[in-house]
């Protein structure tokens, strides 16, 4: 039964907050605090950290876990907190999962290990293997862009079987065929997000539960609103808003997320525009793209 909570619960905008640095590349966590405040007062349902745009591959487990107790104990209830927990190491990933679940996290989101490039039965006894470890709910993240491997909807489904706290799958996949698939063979009850900017609304209209979107560490009200509207049957507000959102998606995904990102908000304001190495600050003219759309959009 609390699963089934939880997937009614982890609906929404989900925001995937950035990790702010120093010059130093030393984390600076009195911004940390602010944006996840920022976020939360603007309207977003939910939090992760330490996924895709929070930098969790240039960081050690230790900072990594130090970044997602910060969060929990910020967020404080008040939406629910998602961590990313994955890794390349599945080692690592027991531990930071294991870790969420102490530090009290509502749930956790797992990437496929990078690089290794596993099968799909490797996967799923990856996976299992974490699931069965923790009595939290987890949400499986697919990123073949970044991973180099996809996880098809066959082994989505045998997880949720298998495994009654996966209830759900982040998507950053384009392939629209395979997202109307996972919830075909998983079930529509399955909690689907996408991790596509601009397939945040066609995922809604297949059934989707929300969205753990990158631009949202930009625009965080109109992310959410987008599934707001939507929720309560304004579909022509949602369609809406879908393409007033494609321009800013688009110069977000200009350089490697979060490069661009980081840049607005350091525009905005907001944080130091600081990366932490390999990845750098986006080109000047890519700057200055950002800066002319973040002026359209009134965000600066």
């Amino acid at each position: 039964m609390a699963y089934e909570e939880a997937k009614k619960r982890f609906r929404g905008s989900i925001s995937p907050v950035i990790t702010p640095f120093n010059e130093d590349e030393s984390i600076d966590f009195n911004k940390f605090k602010e944006l996840i405040n920022w976020h939360i007062e603007k309207g977003s349902h939910g939090i992760s950290v330490t996924g895709t745009s929070g930098e969790p591959s240039s960081m050690s487990v230790d900072e990594r876990m130090t970044v997602m107790e910060t969060a929990c104990k910020t967020v404080n209830g008040r939406v629910p907190f998602i961590p990313g927990t994955g890794s390349t190491n599945h080692d690592e990933t027991m531990r930071m999962t294991k870790a969420a679940q102490e530090m009290g996290a509502d749930g956790a989101l797992v990437i496929v290990p990078y690089y290794n490039k596993p099968n799909q039965h490797a996967l799923y006894k990856h996976f299992k293997t974490v699931a069965d470890s923790v009595d939290i709910p987890i949400i499986l993240y697919n990123i073949p862009g970044r991973t180099a491997v996809n996880l098809e909807a066959d082994t989505i489904a045998r997880l949720a079987e298998d495994c009654e706290n996966i209830i759900g799958v982040k998507e950053a996949n384009k392939d629209f065929e395979h997202v109307n698939k996972v919830l075909l063979k998983a079930g529509r009850d399955f909690n689907l997000y996408s991790g596509i900017e601009v397939l945040c609304y066609p995922m809604l209209a297949i059934g989707g539960a929300g969205h753990i979107s990158a631009t949202a560490n930009v625009a965080p009200t109109e992310v959410a609103d987008l599934y707001n509207k939507w929720e309560v049957g304004d579909v022509k507000g949602a369609q809406d808003l879908h393409y007033s959102l494609m321009p800013l998606n688009d110069v977000l995904f200009r350089d490697t997320n979060p490069a661009p990102a980081k840049a607005a908000l350091g525009m905005m304001g907001k944080i130091k525009p600081v990366l932490r190495k390999p990845l750098d600050v986006p080109s000047e003219a890519v700057q200055a793209e950002i800066r002319e759309t973040l002026k359209a959009y009134k965000l600066l």
